[in-house]
């Protein structure tokens, strides 16, 4: 199963550019249209929004592809 995160939380994943954080501004649970395309999510496999630390960015992945911050 993969890691649940909450709005808020901040998170790390692995980009083309290298690694990048940010905070989750939203989570999934149903599918959603994000920049023209339908992307899958449900209450056992959500997917998360996250805002850039460093730019106004706002990513979406799913749970697998995130590692929460040690803070």
């Amino acid at each position: 199963m993969a890691d649940r995160f909450g709005v808020g939380d901040h998170v790390t994943w692995n980009s083309e550019a290298g690694h990048v954080s940010g905070r989750v501004t939203r989570v999934h649970t149903e599918d959603f249209d994000y920049k023209g395309h339908t992307r899958r999510a449900s209450e056992d496999d959500p997917q998360y929004e996250i805002k850039s630390d460093r730019t106004d960015h706002v990513a979406a992945h799913k749970g697998g592809a995130l590692r929460l911050v040690d803070e």
